[in-house]
């Protein structure tokens, strides 16, 4: 514990050779001689634990009274003969005498081990390894020239000396056991990165996280100044209060780091918001004075980081941790509250061995068994650690394979790397109708919550912890709410789910308030879990709040190893959870959830099943990337097979009518190709057009199938009347009964130059004007066509038109006017 010249007590080493624990009464605390010293306290201990029993009971015999008869008072073994000091490997002695006489009491070796005859060899192990432990002890006793740690190690000394003596395990006895403050550093730490870090990116939020583990290590390997030298630094502080922390961190951090035989804990898991304070503005200042100091040593891919982001890093934690106020150090903060009514989920965990400051990235360890909320107050999902830390990128997915094969048509990646140089910000990339209705359904929900306008916490009722206000809070907003919103459900059973401790809520908050949520149960046995409520209030519906909700919650799930959902939903929840993945098709055998969920009458069983590969809450900006990359893939094709054709001239040659498919550029040639995985197709309209093939062409037409012209007139208008009264009779054909109104639709006809209606169709057909199938289907086709061009995808028009087409195409297959 004395000063050391070059760097000031308590300062750890930085530089190349890593950061070292200084070991007790070693004297110098950038650990001079500490790593050696602890490396050798093991070497003895595998070399003596090596040696044949006759010589390890005469080390034990030293520390063992003597056991012969007349009561003798000698308390442990000392040779006629003793070593030199410093001993001398060469002049050792491989025999050992069990007959040799004790200096002191006259009893032989073998009286003073008779207690370990038949003690087994684990057990003698043990206590070789506490003999180290206190012999080493015993030399930092009388190197100590501060009286406050010299005394601590005098305790720990006759505590292990006394273990020996009993052949017991040693136990500190003291008032109080760790861990000492609630919340603890780490706790403190990772509740800050949650306020203050988690509306960040994945990559910045990820470089977060390192600083902090960094911050973590220090503090693990960091050397407590004496009291003393303290009570000369500053004469006003609580004295009493920091000798009473020194104590405990040396007996339970600092001195078992080299003695084994005591058990040791990490600084940041059993101290708190009161040492921290006491040596966070001497840390800091010294961490980052070596930090530049050391800078030409530092990797240059660390370089940055160290220099840069630690100390604004450190200056904001230092805000928090010497403010009256701040959230972070309290039991009920959301991001993982100690002893509240949500379990720690760690964001952070300290490295269990020292490193170099700049070395410390390893992957954010994350415990699977508890859960936490997904953002923390005032902030939005880290978890999103979320629910969130995100998942761990360095981990390869069970089902991934090393490397994947590359499929035919794959672009270069020279090429994606070229085009991804010229795309701007994806929020700043204007919305076209390709995909738009998928990648800004959720778009304003997440740009609120990375303004902290919207919080997403993972929450439930408790039986066995203290209460907590603002949750029981929330519990009755979210209880109001899927009330108000589901009224066929009597409130009696949605009270009890919601505060039902086998089922958890996330909450949408908003201004502090409930605005919506969904209520589940985990069967982690089983592999899935069940959907009970979902819910947003009325006046909150209609802003994407619903989409991202769920897909916080498949983040959830995906980190705690859960990849199924199943849900009874009734008809108006249906279109929901079919937008959301959710299928009629279960993948859940039966055996595993028939008995566990709850069966609602009138509702249909739906399934999800997650992929771990997609991150849910940056589908949308991740889709909306890929397509502006295949619009600057389309727009170089383009450029260099553009092709004009000269106009059609058969008409004026008496021609009246030839198949669509001679008309030169309109044939679609198809190349398929990926952009990272996604499969695309490229349409070369023979180089008159090109884009981007869903289910039609550019050009809006696509071929018909092949299937039977029905030659009998009669026959075909009873076919087509058939097929056109099962079309008005279908539920989603409300929108194209009758031609537009131009009051409903102002400039529709501007835009849709050629309309059509079944009204107008079935005027048609009732003229015979339909000789034909492709006539009939060709009108049929232009209405869905229309629909889809003057509405957004998002309408309740566009689906639909989406859902009649399908229905429509399934009539004219049954009727065989296509091939099935």
């Amino acid at each position: 514990m004395a000063d050391s010249a070059g760097i000031q007590q308590g300062s750890p080493a930085i530089g190349a050779a890593g950061l070292v624990p200084a070991a007790p009464g070693a004297g110098g605390t950038e650990g001079s001689g500490a790593a050696g010293g602890s490396a050798r306290i093991a070497v003895k201990k595998a070399q003596l634990r090596s040696s044949p029993r006759p010589k390890k009971l005469e080390k034990l015999g030293v520390y063992s009274s003597c056991k012969a008869e007349g009561a003798c008072k000698c308390n442990g073994w000392k040779s006629q003969n003793p070593p030199p000091t410093p001993p001398r490997t060469d002049q050792q002695s491989n025999t050992v005498n069990l007959q040799e006489p004790c200096r002191s009491c006259s009893h032989t070796l073998g009286d003073h081990v008779t207690h370990l005859e038949n003690v087994s060899e684990e057990e003698v192990n043990r206590l070789l390894g506490i003999v180290l432990d206190v012999e080493y002890l015993y030399t930092c006793v009388h190197k100590e020239e501060d009286a406050d740690t010299k005394q601590v190690y005098f305790s720990l000394f006759k505590l292990l000396r006394k273990s020996i003596l009993q052949m017991g395990k040693p136990t500190l006895e003291a008032q109080e056991s760790p861990p000492f403050e609630k919340p603890s550093i780490e706790q403190g730490v990772n509740n800050f990165v949650q306020y203050k870090f988690s509306h960040l990116p994945s990559k910045e939020r990820q470089t977060i996280m390192e600083l902090a583990k960094m911050f973590l290590n220090q503090i693990n390997y960091w050397q407590l100044e004496t009291p003393s030298q303290r009570r000369q630094r500053v004469p006003t502080d609580d004295a009493a209060g920091y000798k009473a922390n020194y104590t405990r961190w040396l007996c339970y951090c600092n001195v078992p780091q080299f003695c084994d035989s005591l058990p040791r804990y990490e600084t940041t898991q059993i101290f708190g918001r009161t040492l921290l304070r006491s040596v966070f503005t001497v840390m800091r200042k010294q961490l980052l004075e070596q930090a530049r100091q050391e800078k030409d040593k530092l990797p240059p891919e660390k370089r940055t980081l160290i220099l840069t982001h630690f100390p604004k890093f450190l200056s904001m934690l230092e805000e928090e941790v010497y403010s009256h106020s701040s959230p972070i150090w309290s039991q009920d903060f959301l991001a993982g509250a100690s002893g509240g009514q949500i379990p720690i989920h760690t964001v952070i965990s300290a490295p269990p061995v020292a490193r170099p400051l700049y070395y410390s990235t390893s992957p954010v360890s994350v415990d699977p068994t508890t859960c936490g909320s997904v953002s923390p107050a005032r902030k939005t999902v880290l978890e999103s650690i979320p629910v969130g830390e995100k998942r761990k990128p360095t981990e390869p997915l069970p089902h991934e394979e090393t490397k994947r094969p590359r499929a035919v048509g794959d672009i270069p990646l020279e090429l994606i790397n070229e085009v991804m140089a010229t795309i701007t910000d994806p929020a700043a990339i204007p919305e076209t109708s390709l995909l738009s209705a998928h990648s800004a359904r959720d778009e304003a929900a997440r740009l609120e919550e990375r303004r902290g306008v919207i919080e997403f916490h993972v929450i439930g009722n408790s039986l066995n912890q203290k209460p907590n206000k603002r949750i029981l809070m929330w519990l009755v907003g979210l209880q109001n709410v899927f009330s108000h919103q589901l009224p066929r459900m009597p409130k009696e059973y949605i009270t009890r789910l919601v505060f039902d401790p086998k089922h958890k809520t996330l909450s949408l908050i908003k201004d502090g308030r409930v605005i919506g949520g969904i209520c589940f149960r985990m069967f982690p046995s089983q592999g899935f879990t069940e959907i009970v409520f979902c819910a947003v209030t009325s006046n909150e519906q209609v802003k994407g709040y619903g989409t991202h909700l769920m897909n916080h919650l498949k983040e959830y799930h995906i980190k705690h190893e859960i990849l199924n959902f199943l849900t009874y939903a009734d008809e108006y929840a249906i279109g929901y959870f079919k937008k959301q993945g959710f299928s009629k098709d279960i993948k859940v055998p039966k055996a595993k959830y028939v008995g566990y969920i709850k069966d609602y009458e009138g509702a249909t069983l739906m399934g999800c099943e997650l992929n771990p590969s997609i991150p849910y809450t940056e589908f949308s900006v991740i889709i909306k990337k890929q397509k502006e990359i295949i619009k600057k893939l389309i727009e170089r094709k383009q450029a260099a097979i553009r092709k004009v054709y000269p106009g059609l001239s058969c008409f004026k040659e008496g021609v009246r009518q030839i198949p669509i498919e001679s008309i030169p550029g309109i044939r679609t040639s198809l190349t398929v190709f990926t952009v990272y995985g996604i499969y695309f197709i490229f349409s070369l309209l023979d180089g008159a057009n090109s884009g981007i093939i869903l289910s039609t062409g550019e050009t809006g037409w696509k071929p018909v199938g092949k299937g039977k012209e029905l030659k009998d007139p009669d026959q075909l208008y009873s076919t087509l009347k058939t097929i056109l009264q099962h079309v008005k009779s279908h539920p989603n054909a409300w929108p194209f009964m009758e031609p537009v109104k131009k009051t409903e639709a102002p400039g529709y006809y501007q835009v849709i130059r050629f309309p059509m209606d079944l009204k107008t169709m079935s005027e048609r057909l009732k003229s015979r004007y339909y000789t034909t199938r492709k006539l009939f289907m060709a009108d049929m086709q232009r209405i869905f066509t229309n629909c889809r061009e003057y509405n957004p995808p998002e309408s309740e028009y566009y689906k639909c038109a989406n859902l009649l087409e399908k229905f429509f195409y399934t009539k004219i297959k049954e009727a065989g006017l296509i091939e099935k």
